[in-house]
């Protein structure tokens, strides 16, 4: 099996809700329910509240499914130990929260709906006679103060003699003595317990990844999604505009094409390069396009003879990602984050390393190699390293390997350059540029074209793509 070794990638140590949003969303895709993970975190919520033997638990739920763990904990705890719970009584709980508040009403527990101040004040006897309180009212996505009821359920919390321990991460403001931690720890201190997360989901991209893309503002204006230059053609005429319209359908508002070839495509602007291929006199002209450019795309269809253009203007891109032909030594460096997107034979020429079709050896060898940025090693398996992190890509089709599919993916990594990480970006890209070329084959069959992958990039990138 292909996974045997991907455990020795798997990050340690705490992890950032946004993280653990991806991880979540991308075990739902390969198949854990989320009432399956529901029930793994209550379930383990409740034997950390055992360990404590108590006679009396008070379960304090929001209405999020950090909520629907507490419920769950106490559906577990119903045997043997007197449980209450106060619930937020919100008409905006999960479909998971609700869905195990409607299985609670059958069960040997007592519920206490929660509005406002006075309902919890109301249940005050609850608190005192605790032995342990579980917070279980607000998760990760949580920000700023608490507000009624949850604020008063702190403060009465905080003032009690029981026990409280929190369910993954504590309410802000509510003192802990301990925290039940799922699948990894999001604040120091706590203990960690395992909910049933495979391991590629967190190894693995998938559609959880999509939810770190930042949602377009209704106000936007015409650049706020990012201005992209291409700077290539020459040699192979077609790569530079694959690569300009994977930009445009990735979010990108404003693509040039700086080239010696035009190529008539109304949605790219077209910058004319006036020589049969890109040379050192044209580098000031190249710099003045960069400086309008939030991502500079580079190397597409270039060729090999203008490498020392590259490397002369790299230093002024303040992003950039290089492809094909500027994947040669010296290696192109941005001012600031870099992508370098090589197959196999280009990861060869830059560090002299040949790789075999191990994702695991490719993913060591691009790891370890080190270099400036971000690499996204192309193959039957993507590998993307910053050198620190390892991501797998499993998306695509045999049919691919039809030549300007990297164009596109050199594209859309660009745009998505403009609003997220380079690492992040990398992986995205990797895996909607993928997922674009699995529907282009279950639609067509063999005889894939690159511009096929275009059209089908927005419904994946901004829909809700599977594995």
């Amino acid at each position: 099996m292909w996974q045997d070794g991907i455990e020795e990638f798997l990050e340690r140590g705490l992890i950032t809700p946004a993280r653990m949003r991806v991880v979540d969303r991308n075990a739902v895709a390969l198949g854990v329910s989320e009432i399956q993970l529901m029930e793994s975190a209550g379930g383990s919520l409740a034997d950390c509240a055992l360990r404590e033997h108590p006679t009396r638990v008070l379960v304090l739920c929001g209405r999020g499914n950090n909520g629907g763990d507490g419920m769950v904990a106490a559906r577990h705890l119903q045997e043997g130990v007197s449980t209450d719970v106060c619930y937020v009584d919100n008409a905006s709980r999960t479909p998971s929260c609700e869905h195990q508040l409607q299985v609670l009403t059958h069960c040997r527990v007592e519920l206490h709906p929660m509005k406002c101040r006075d309902d919890v004040v109301q249940v005050r006897r609850l608190f005192e006679n605790a032995d342990i309180i579980i917070d279980a009212l607000l998760g990760t996505g949580a920000s700023g103060s608490p507000l009624e009821p949850v604020a008063s359920c702190v403060e009465t919390a905080n003032a009690s003699r029981a026990r409280i321990i929190a369910a993954d991460i504590p309410t802000p403001g509510m003192r802990v003595d301990r925290i039940c931690a799922f699948h990894r720890p999001k604040v120091g201190g706590s203990a960690v317990v395992d909910i049933g997360i495979p391991l590629e989901a967190e190894c693995c991209v998938g559609p959880g990844e999509l939810t770190l893309l930042p949602k377009p503002r209704e106000d936007a204006h015409k650049g706020d999604g990012g201005e992209v230059l291409v700077i290539g053609g020459g040699p192979y005429q077609g790569a530079p505009y694959l690569a300009g319209l994977g930009a445009l359908r990735a979010g990108a508002d404003i693509v040039r094409i700086a080239s010696p070839v035009f190529e008539p495509v109304p949605d790219l602007i077209y910058e004319p390069i006036g020589a049969r291929k890109i040379g050192m006199e044209h580098t000031d002209q190249l710099i003045a396009l960069i400086e309008k450019a939030d991502v500079v795309v580079c190397g597409n269809g270039l060729g090999p003879d203008s490498h020392n253009v590259v490397c002369a203007i790299a230093p002024h891109c303040t992003k950039a990602v290089f492809d094909a032909d500027a994947l040669r030594l010296p290696l192109p460096v941005a001012q600031g984050e870099t992508i370098y997107t090589p197959h196999a034979g280009e990861f060869a020429r830059i560090t002299g390393v040949t790789v075999d079709h191990s994702p695991i050896m490719r993913a060591r060898a691009a790891k370890e190699a080190m270099l400036p940025g971000t690499v996204l090693l192309k193959g039957q398996t993507d590998v993307i390293t910053d050198g620190d992190r390892v991501r797998f890509n499993r998306t695509g089709s045999p049919s691919m390997t039809v030549g300007g599919t990297g164009d596109v993916l050199a594209g859309v990594a660009g745009a998505l350059l403009c609003h997220v990480p380079a690492f992040e970006a990398a992986c995205i890209a990797a895996y909607v540029n993928g997922r674009a070329g699995m529907l282009v084959e279950k639609e067509r069959g063999p005889g894939m074209l690159a511009s096929d992958l275009v059209d089908r990039i927005p419904a994946e990138l901004f829909g809700d793509g599977g594995f």
